[in-house]
């Protein structure tokens, strides 16, 4: 039995929750990759698209609507993904500038298969382009101001994933 316990995040199976977030690809710096955010009502939040390496491209995201979120008490985060078998990056970031830093946890899907997914904090790396950065601050997690999804690495050709929730690992002593 674990000593940590989970409090909802984001719950996708809420339409309202799913709605609102945008996608963010490589076409803002001339790249092809396409991919939207979708709600589907048996799975939550779906991120959808085709991740092209053409014009230097090779990234697709999508980025939640601007919050403000405390994950102080937490260690990190589980999240509820179907996959397909490809690499995918959670985000998070603790302030509102469009282009500001990001930090990012890279997981694994199985293909079809519903997982639960924990990624401890201390696995987010601040980034910026896609580079990660070495002299930035840690991850303030009394501030995270949206969440986002990407895929990248050079993960060529049509993805899906569907995430069904987030939830903040607690440890018992700080519930």
């Amino acid at each position: 039995m674990s000593n940590a316990a989970e409090n909802m995040i984001l719950d996708f199976s809420d339409k309202h929750v799913a709605c609102g977030w945008e996608a963010i690809d490589d076409r803002i710096m001339g790249g092809l990759s396409q991919s939207q955010p979708e709600y589907v009502s048996n799975a939550g939040l779906r991120f959808v698209g085709v991740v092209s390496l053409a014009n230097n491209g090779g990234f697709a995201s999508i980025r939640s609507k601007s919050c403000s979120c405390d994950l102080s008490t937490a260690t990190g985060i589980t999240l509820r993904v179907r996959g397909d078998g490809r690499k995918y990056k959670l985000s998070l970031r603790t302030d509102s500038y469009y282009d500001g830093i990001s930090y990012q946890s890279e997981f694994d899907t199985s293909k079809d298969d519903w997982q639960e997914i924990q990624l401890p904090f201390k696995s987010f790396k601040p980034t910026h382009h896609g580079l990660e950065l070495t002299t930035a601050a840690p991850m303030d997690t009394t501030r995270i101001q949206s969440f986002g999804l990407f895929i990248a690495n050079r993960q060529e050709g049509a993805f899906q994933v569907d995430i069904a929730w987030l939830k903040a690992v607690v440890p018992a002593s700080q519930r």
